[in-house]
């Protein structure tokens, strides 16, 4: 199942060059920058923000599985949510680390897949936000019904929804991309592959494309972005009303920080796809990093590992390993 997953863009791919004649059959990819010095600091902070994003997102995976006080909704959609952005993260990082390259070069097969999985695990991405959003509505403003509200036979099929409807739009698009034929340059105005640079290299008319390019973000971002917001919204009124300042400070703080990682990973991608492909300026490439790269590396922390519960489980799981190591150093000593 998973290698037919990683095996349909191709053969869509294949079957639509099979229909027209595209003479391109490989892109160069932008470099972020000519200079030697800044590409080895671009290359040491992407790895960094890679590797952070992988062990931080593992990390949660690992506590949440192994320690059974975490088996909940909540819990539940953020297993999702680390998988998701381990996948996602991992689809355009490794070619951003590229950079030193002289020429960054992705054959036509690959650079399909690889639009086409970002926008699946991005899309994905944003249904389950807003996913998690109603998650937190419930708990916080309807705390005795939210075992009823959000029980397992609710919480499988919203994830499940989450994931289906990121096939489905990213289907949708690729499968209209794939009509076009590609002539030449084969320059793509982007640190990796993306519709918007496609489309500007297609010499076919791709003006239902870029209609259905904003029309589509253009509602469904918006969407869930909105009900992310009316979500915190009523949380924060039901935080009003609880009598201890602490507890006020406390989760008013945990609500801005879901709130300001929401809103970079939704503002930057409405900014970056709700637009005419006419206005469409160099600098998109750079705000692309904040929702492909910062985004999946921030999430751990803020909606984990600032977690007392998260903290609780972490700890149980390195206290044993701790002492393990204390008694082997012991041994070793006598």
């Amino acid at each position: 199942m998973i290698s037919w997953c990683f095996s349909f863009p191709q053969m869509i791919s294949e079957l639509f060059l099979s229909f027209n004649q595209s003479a391109v059959r490989e892109f160069v990819l932008s470099s972020p920058s000519p200079i030697l010095e800044l590409q080895l600091l671009l290359f040491v902070s992407f790895l960094v923000f890679y590797m952070v994003t992988l062990l931080g997102n593992a990390l949660i995976l690992l506590v949440i599985q192994l320690d059974t006080r975490l088996h909940t909704p909540m819990y539940f959609f953020l297993t999702h949510l680390s998988f998701l952005d381990i996948c996602y993260s991992s689809v355009t990082v490794p070619k951003l680390l590229d950079v030193l390259s002289s020429e960054r070069r992705i054959s036509f097969y690959g650079c399909i897949a690889q639009m086409y999985f970002f926008h699946v695990l991005g899309s994905s991405e944003m249904f389950l936000l807003a996913v998690m959003a109603y998650d937190r509505f419930v708990a916080i403003c309807n705390p005795l019904r939210y075992t009823v509200l959000m029980r397992r036979a609710v919480c499988v099929p919203l994830a499940t929804c989450a994931w289906f409807g990121g096939f489905v739009h990213s289907t949708f698009h690729t499968g209209f991309l794939l009509r076009l034929s590609f002539c030449g340059p084969n320059e793509l105005d982007n640190f990796f592959c993306d519709a918007t640079p496609l489309l500007k290299l297609s010499c076919s008319d791709t003006r239902v494309d870029e209609i259905l390019l904003i029309v589509t973000p253009g509602i469904l971002g918006p969407s869930c972005f909105t009900l992310v917001l009316v979500s915190y919204n009523r949380i924060v009124r039901s935080i009003l009303r609880i009598n201890s300042r602490e507890g006020r400070q406390k989760t008013f703080s945990t609500c801005a920080a879901h709130l300001m990682v929401v809103s970079i990973f939704y503002g930057t991608g409405i900014i970056v796809y709700v637009q005419p492909m006419s206005v469409y300026v160099p600098a998109n490439r750079f705000i692309t990093v904040f929702y492909a790269v910062i985004t999946p590396m921030l999430n751990p922390t803020i909606y984990a590992l600032r977690n007392k519960e998260v903290k609780g489980a972490l700890r149980k799981l390195l206290i044993p390993l701790n002492i393990a190591q204390v008694k082997t150093s012991t041994a070793s000593n006598i």
